[in-house]
């Protein structure tokens, strides 16, 4: 049966086992031989990371044309207006194609929220808000670049869910190993 671990990537981690330059790898917090990740995420975004050792469930969860849903929290500079929301429903234009959230939703700030290490930058005069985002492909800093079109700059990502999996009760840095036979 494939293994699939859900890891949740603090700040500052790199997406990947090696690292030429000393940076913080997954290496130093997942000690599973053979699994590889599922996608990936930025080094300064954190949240949801899958790993398996199965190529192909890999290749489902990954690959876009699976249209494997992924739900992410971002914190942004600025109070979003309904026509700003709209546009990222719509679809903005990024200097490599269209890209649209299928859900969109301004929230509360999430209830357990690990600290940031560093924090955010913090400017008294401008708010910041906390929004939702469900996207079915994950292009290169996609979700900063799609809220920054929209005059939102993003300050801080979670990636809080692939497909039917969250991170519900997973703090940051720990993992823990999927139950049940992974359905993608």
């Amino acid at each position: 049966m494939a293994r699939l671990i859900l890891f949740n990537k603090p700040f500052d981690v790199l997406s990947q086992f090696t690292d030429g330059e000393g940076r913080a790898t997954l290496a130093q917090h997942i000690p599973v031989p053979g699994v590889y990740v599922c996608g990936r995420l930025d080094r300064d975004s954190e949240g949801l990371l899958l790993l398996t050792d199965d190529g192909a469930l890999q290749h489902r969860l990954s690959h876009p044309r699976h249209k494997t849903p992924k739900t992410y929290w971002a914190q942004v500079e600025g109070v979003p207006t309904p026509a700003a929301l709209e546009t990222l429903r719509r679809g903005v234009t990024l200097n490599d194609g269209p890209a649209r959230a299928h859900e969109v939703t301004v929230m509360d700030e999430p209830a357990g929220l690990w600290p940031r290490t560093p924090p955010i930058r913090f400017r008294a005069r401008i708010p910041t808000t906390w929004i939702s985002l469900s996207v079915t492909e994950g292009r290169n800093r996609m979700i900063r670049r799609m809220t920054a079109a929209v005059g939102l700059p993003t300050l801080r990502l979670i990636r809080w869910s692939v497909g039917d999996w969250t991170l519900d009760g997973l703090d940051s840095g720990a993992w823990r190993e999927a139950t049940g036979r992974p359905k993608a």
